[in-house]
């Protein structure tokens, strides 16, 4: 059964969706973050490359952060082919990138230059092998509820994530997760679905309408522990 406890289960691989306040961690030129257009990336080895070019400036003053706005957003799936922002020079008479921060890695002059070099292939907003996984659309936050030792952790988590993607975010609260079984209300999750259609349904709007601290009424999830211990 899927509701069963995955033991001996190893953390996933690779990580799906990650939430705004997972980005914002990484802002530092050494480690450096960003979103955009629904997705998430990494952009260390880009700082890496060009430490010291004052064009990476204005990335490295938005690590952490969501830079939607420099991006076209109107169209078919903008995310699928990134444009930037663009408006027409006021000297040039001539359409370039909006950059009101200023130019940046990649981004051609307003003007014609010989020492602009385009041979760079892609440009780090187009290539995809930046991308670690996709912005949550949606956070949400549960109180998990160990019955055995009656510990307690209230965790942030994107809601299109599955319950063993969820339990995977638990193993640094708890080594042994993959050995506990999951309910809710008294039910058995399923661990292939998500916690709305678990029927742990999400009312943090309805409780601001009425004023509620949703603090307060967070669904609590309780995880009953097995006979076997997976590997710590």
């Amino acid at each position: 059964n899927e509701y069963k406890s995955y033991l001996s289960m190893p953390p996933a691989p690779k990580q799906r969706y990650y939430t705004p306040g997972e980005v914002s961690l990484h802002c530092t030129s050494k480690d450096l973050w960003v979103s955009f257009l629904g997705k998430v990336y990494n952009l260390t080895p880009l700082a890496e490359k060009f430490a010291g070019n004052t064009l990476l400036k204005p990335i490295i003053n938005n690590a952490g952060k969501d830079i939607t706005h420099w991006f076209k957003t109107t169209g078919n799936k903008p995310e699928l082919d990134p444009q930037l922002k663009t408006h027409i020079d006021p000297v040039s008479g001539c359409e370039v990138a909006y950059t009101p921060q200023g130019r940046f890695i990649h981004v051609p002059p307003p003007y014609p230059t010989s020492q602009w070099a385009n041979d760079f292939g892609t440009p780090w907003w187009k290539d995809e092998s930046y991308c670690v996984g996709q912005l949550s659309a949606k956070t949400r936050k549960i109180r998990i509820i160990n019955v055995l030792t009656s510990q307690e952790h209230t965790i942030e988590l994107c809601s299109e994530e599955t319950m063993e993607e969820i339990l995977n975010r638990f193993y640094k609260y708890n080594a042994h997760a993959g050995s506990y079984t999951w309910k809710y209300n008294g039910n058995n999750l399923v661990m292939s679905k998500t916690l709305e259609q678990n029927g742990v349904k999400d009312e943090d709007e309805e409780f601001y309408e009425l004023n509620f601290n949703e603090e307060h009424w967070l669904p609590a999830l309780h995880i009953y522990f097995n006979d076997d211990l997976t590997e710590a």
